[in-house]
């Protein structure tokens, strides 16, 4: 199958590597520093304007210099008093140095929450230590999240998550090995919807109670390869908004993909040729996809239970049957959505505008549509503090000037979205960058593929 792009995906192509390679090779020799576009533009405190709420792990955690991976759920209390809409969810990571990814369980389950104070209680540490998940039954698995290069996701009009008065928050961090003792105090910025909310976000879950053959069969025999095939069928028109494949240490690779009842048709949803636990993620796409009721969502997941993977936990190879522990596997996949409604399918989750915006208090230049850009046109957004001239402009790794889309047009206050011309370009990466008024200029990398 074919599969699409993603929303902030990290990748360098083939060319890039060798660009780099024979820069290397060469000395790594200092370029015209006049060419310099300049570094893009990294905010702090929110990428996406000023939060209703900010929520913070309730102490620090210190991450110890042991040369080891950490997964760690810290418990946050909303504090909600009353049913509260979301149109946002944003993770601002305490420690850049450390943390490598994070996702948000939530609950409003009065049980659930005193198992995880139960659990943190009992650990000597702030919060409590659950590889993989969050070691309690959560009510929404992806509440939120973040990795590196992602930009948070804003939710159309009208769609979003209700959290319920007394309800937690669930932060599960995950530590990458460090040489150095490292503290960490990460917060999470809550933005309210200024429309009410009437499509609420839902979670589809897929595990072995889906495979071929039931829960029985999800065993993984050791010394050799196995793949497993769930199948779950979609009961009512669907958009969907991510995707995320969870397995553990022997996990090989996925391939998810929607199909009707009839066969003839096939919608990709996402493959992971190389499965790496350390970078998982919740995968969202830049705009909605359609799932219509009646189609069946396929997964295939390989492990390999062989001495050949270096992530085994067992030596010799052992039997592997489901559980939360490293020595343990699982089979999950998570499907978030909303039901659908005409036109979803045009509703960018990738570049904000008018309809998508939150707040913004100063210049934002968002991120292009579609990145990587395999075709002659690119859409970018941007949003002006102010009324002033704006420039917008391409340049290449080199610094040199590629394509001037806008120069120094007078524009109005608030957000503009265009789309802009990349006839003639080579493969490769490239910087837009926004120039309004007397600010500072603001940049983001593009990806030029296919050429």
């Amino acid at each position: 199958h074919e599969y699409r792009s993603l929303r902030g995906e990290r990748f360098l192509t083939a060319e890039e590597k060798q660009l780099i390679s024979d820069w290397v090779d060469q000395g790594m020799p200092e370029g015209n520093p006049a060419d310099n576009p300049g570094l893009p533009n990294f905010p702090e405190g929110s990428q996406i304007g000023e939060p209703d709420l900010v929520l913070s792990m309730p102490e620090p955690f210190l991450h110890e210099g042991n040369m080891t991976d950490q997964y760690q759920v810290f418990v946050i209390p909303t504090g909600f008093t009353e049913p509260t809409e979301i149109a946002a969810v944003e993770v601002r990571p305490g420690n850049a140095t450390v943390d490598h990814h994070a996702l948000i369980g939530y609950t409003d389950n009065p049980s659930v929450i005193a198992q995880a104070q139960a659990l943190d209680a009992a650990d000597p540490n702030p919060g409590y230590e659950s590889f993989g998940d969050y070691g309690v039954d959560v009510s929404q698995f992806l509440f939120g999240g973040w990795v590196p290069g992602t930009p948070p996701l804003e939710f159309p009009p009208t769609i979003g998550h209700v959290a319920q008065p007394g309800s937690h928050l669930l932060l599960q961090m995950h530590y990458g090995p460090s040489a150095v003792d490292a503290m960490d105090q990460t917060e999470i910025n809550v933005f309210f919807s200024e429309a009410p909310i009437q499509r609420e976000v839902e979670t589809f879950i897929m595990n072995p109670a889906h495979l071929d053959g039931g829960w029985g069969s999800f065993v993984i025999p050791p010394n050799q390869v196995t793949t497993f095939h769930g199948s779950m069928a979609i009961p009512q028109d669907m958009s969907l908004i991510s995707v995320t494949p969870h397995c553990h240490l022997l996990g090989q690779s996925w391939e998810v993909f929607a199909r009707s009842p009839d066969a003839q048709d096939t919608i990709p949803l996402i493959a992971i040729p190389e499965w790496d636990f350390n970078w998982q993620g919740l995968f969202t796409y830049p705009q909605m996809i359609h799932l219509p009721a009646g189609y069946v969502v396929e997964a295939y997941c390989s492990y390999d239970n062989t001495s050949d993977n270096p992530f085994n936990p067992s030596d010799p190879p052992e039997w592997m049957t489901w559980g939360d522990f490293t020595t343990e596997e699982m089979f999950v996949l998570f499907l978030q959505g909303v039901p659908y409604e005409e036109g979803d399918e045009d509703i960018s989750m990738s570049v904000p505008n008018e309809h998508t915006v939150v707040v913004y208090r100063d210049n934002n230049l968002f991120p292009a549509w579609p990145n990587p850009a395999a075709h002659s046109e690119v859409t970018i957004g941007f949003h002006l503090a102010e009324a002033g001239k704006a420039s917008l402009a391409l340049y290449d790794m080199q610094g040199r000037l590629v394509k001037q889309w806008l120069n120094d047009e007078g524009l109005a206050a608030g957000h503009h979205l265009g789309t802009h011309d990349l006839s003639g370009l080579p493969s490769g990466t490239y910087v837009y960058r926004l120039q309004a008024g007397q600010g500072k200029p603001l940049s983001r990398t593009l990806q030029v593929v296919g050429r």
